[in-house]
C-alpha cells in the first residue's frame, strides 16, 4: 500500500466506502454490477468448494462472532471478517501490483473488564502471499491475520491486532444453514437485490485470548486466557449494492442454548419503514422456518448515546419472528465501532445475550448500522 500508485488509490477508496455496504451483504443492483458475476436464484450452493473465494463477484466476506468463557466464568464477545472486494481493474493487466481484488480484515474483542470495544483493521492488494483469498475452501489472509478451513470443516482463527490476539478454533457442531431460498438470499424487493448466502451455526470454540492490558511493564507481550464457548459464521458473495432508498440495518445471528439458531435482519428505510426483513430460525432437529415482510421486525427498547460520537444505537430491542419474541440485551452498552478514518462508517456490533420471559434462550451478535448517518453507498 506504499507510493503513489493512483489506480490503487481509486481502488482503495472505492473498497472502503464500499465495506458497510457489503458488511452484511445488504445489497442491490448498481450501475457497475454488470461488470461483475449475478446472483441468480437457480444456481445451487456446493460444500466445500464454495466457502472458498468467488473472485467472479464484486464483494465477498467471512463473518465469524461468537461468545467466549473464561476460567472466572467471566464472558468476552469477538468478531473477525475478512471481505474480498474486486476493483473492476482491468483483468488484462499482468502486473503483480495491479489492484484487482482488494483484502480487507477487522477484529473486535468485547470485553465487560474494560468497559468499551477494542478494535483493529488491515487492508492491502492482494499478493504476493501476504494477502489472498483462495478458492475452493476457506483460507484469507492478511499480514498475520488467518482464517482457514481444514478438510474436517474446523476453522482456525488466527488474529494479532493492536491491543489482543485470537488464537481460536471453531469446530462444527451442525451442516450449514442456507440462508433465503437454498442460499440465494433476496436484501430488496427486486431479485436483484440478492446475494449468495450461508451460515455455519453453533460452532464450538476453543483456544486462548491475550490482551493487551495484561501487558507488563516491560512491554513483552500480555498474558493469554483459555477461553471455551460457541460462534457463528456468515459467508456471502454478491456485486451489488443497496438502493439509494436504504439508509441502514439491523442484523442478528445468535446461538440458542438448545441448539437451535436464528438469523433475522430489516433493512431499514429514509422514512424510517422497512425496505426489507427476513429471518430464518432453524430447530436443533434441522427443521427451519422462515420469515418475511411484516412477520419481522427490531423494536427498541433501550438506547445508549455514544459519548464520543454522539449516537444513539437501539442496544436493546425486541426482535419478532412470527408469533416469537426475542428480548436482545448487550453484553456491555458500550460496542460502537469508529471506522471514520478509513471506511467512513460509524456502527455498533455487539454481543448480546437473547431472553424472553426473563429466561435466557441464548447468545448472538447484533449489528447496527446507519443510526449516526445514512450510510454513503455509491460508488
Amino acid at each position: 500500500m506504499r507510493g503513489p500508485n493512483r489506480s490503487l488509490n481509486q481502488a482503495w477508496r472505492w473498497a472502503l466506502n464500499a465495506l458497510m455496504a457489503c458488511a452484511c451483504c445488504m445489497a442491490s443492483t448498481s450501475s457497475m454490477a454488470a461488470e461483475f458475476a449475478n446472483v441468480t436464484p437457480d444456481h445451487p450452493i456446493v460444500f466445500p468448494q464454495d466457502t472458498g473465494a468467488h473472485p467472479a463477484f464484486r464483494t465477498e466476506w467471512w463473518y465469524a462472532t461468537g461468545w467466549l468463557n473464561q476460567p472466572d466464568g467471566k464472558p468476552l464477545g469477538f468478531q473477525i471478517t475478512f471481505f474480498r472486494s474486486a476493483t473492476g481493474h482491468d483483468p488484462a493487466d499482468p502486473g503483480a501490483f495491479a489492484p484487482s481484488q482488494l483484502i480487507i480484515a477487522h477484529a473486535a474483542l468485547s470485553d465487560p473488564s474494560l468497559g468499551r470495544l477494542v478494535h483493529d483493521q488491515k487492508i492491502a492488494r492482494q499478493g504476493f502471499g501476504l494477502a489472498y483469498a483462495k478458492t475452493d475452501y476457506t483460507d484469507v489472509k492478511l499480514d498475520a491475520w488467518h482464517l482457514v478451513r481444514a478438510a474436517d470443516g474446523d476453522y482456525t482463527v488466527t488474529v494479532n491486532a493492536a491491543d489482543f490476539t485470537l488464537d481460536l478454533t471453531l469446530t462444527p457442531t451442525q451442516a450449514p444453514l442456507l440462508q433465503g431460498d437454498k442460499g440465494y438470499s433476496r436484501k430488496g424487493p427486486l431479485a436483484a437485490q440478492a446475494s449468495y448466502y450461508y451460515s455455519e451455526p453453533q460452532l464450538r470454540v476453543s483456544g486462548k485470548v491475550t490482551r493487551a492490558s495484561n501487558a507488563n511493564a516491560t512491554g513483552k507481550a500480555g498474558l493469554s486466557t483459555a477461553v471455551s464457548g460457541s460462534a457463528w459464521l456468515d459467508h456471502e458473495w454478491s456485486s451489488t449494492v443497496l438502493s439509494s432508498d436504504a439508509t441502514g440495518w439491523d442484523w442478528l445471528g445468535a446461538n440458542l442454548s438448545d441448539g437451535s439458531a436464528l438469523m433475522a435482519f430489516k433493512v431499514r428505510g429514509q422514512n424510517g419503514g422497512t425496505v426489507w426483513s427476513h429471518a430464518a430460525l432453524r430447530e436443533a432437529n434441522g427443521h427451519v422456518t422462515a420469515f418475511d415482510g411484516d412477520q419481522v421486525d427490531f423494536t427498541p427498547r433501550r438506547t445508549w448515546r455514544s459519548p464520543r460520537t454522539g449516537t444513539s444505537y437501539p442496544v436493546s430491542e425486541t426482535v419478532r419472528t412470527g408469533a416469537l419474541t426475542w428480548q436482545l440485551d448487550p453484553l456491555m452498552d458500550d460496542q460502537e465501532l469508529d471506522s471514520s478514518q478509513s471506511t467512513g462508517a460509524v456502527y455498533w456490533e455487539g454481543a448480546v445475550l437473547l431472553s424472553r420471559d426473563g429466561k435466557a434462550l441464548g447468545h448472538g451478535y447484533l449489528e447496527l448500522t446507519g443510526y449516526g448517518k445514512a450510510l454513503k453507498l455509491e460508488r
